[in-house]
């Protein structure tokens, strides 16, 4: 069974739901007051999972999209 924890150094808004172990499972961000912690967090996610997604160059994505013109 899942709980919310309470931390010492609680920061409000941001609260972790631990296990039985007391161990750090998921986390619960208050997004009126974090929305731009919650936007750094989800476009450092976008980014882990495009790594290894080819690569254009600032050259070649000008020629791409100037040369449809």
């Amino acid at each position: 069974m899942a709980t919310v924890s309470s931390e010492r150094k609680k920061v409000k808004g941001v609260n972790f739901v631990v296990d039985e172990d007391n161990e750090k499972k998921a986390v619960i961000i208050d997004l009126k007051k974090h929305r731009a912690l919650w936007e750094d967090f989800y476009d450092t996610l976008l980014t882990k999972k495009r790594e290894n997604e080819p690569r254009e160059t600032l050259e070649e994505v000008r020629k791409r999209v100037l040369g449809r013109r």
